[in-house]
């Protein structure tokens, strides 16, 4: 198993994709900040999973989803995919600053959560 992350437009579609050889770990990579950087005018989620859970996401998430935020300097949805389900958090403006929306459960998972835990080795939800 191994931790994998997408990058999605509006459409859903799978911008680029990579994987980390850690089921509890995707480090930071030049590439992965080269492709969001690269696709930031059509990029509007940023997935990942956790093969062997949480169905949260970590100090380390919170972290790297603020960064992302302030350096792209627009709001962006980001989704952790676990063996259990699927959790969004989202990002908005209020009162002029941008700031976390909440985190939701995902009911009905987008097509590609299925790709997402095959591509980390987990079983079907």
């Amino acid at each position: 198993m191994n931790e994998v992350c997408f990058l999605l437009d509006r459409g859903a579609r799978v911008l680029w994709s990579d994987a980390s050889t850690s089921p509890v770990a995707l480090p930071d990579s030049l590439e992965r900040w080269e492709a969001i950087w690269s696709r930031r005018r059509i990029l509007v989620e940023v997935a990942h999973s956790h093969p062997v859970g949480p169905l949260a996401f970590s100090r380390e998430d919170d972290t790297t989803m603020d960064a992302l935020v302030s350096a792209l300097g627009r709001n962006l949805v980001f989704s952790v995919v676990a063996p259990g389900g699927m959790v969004r958090r989202r990002y908005g403006t209020r009162r002029g600053r941008r700031e976390q929306l909440g985190d939701s459960i995902v009911q009905e998972e987008p097509w590609w959560a299925a790709l997402l835990r095959a591509a980390s080795g987990m079983k079907p939800k």
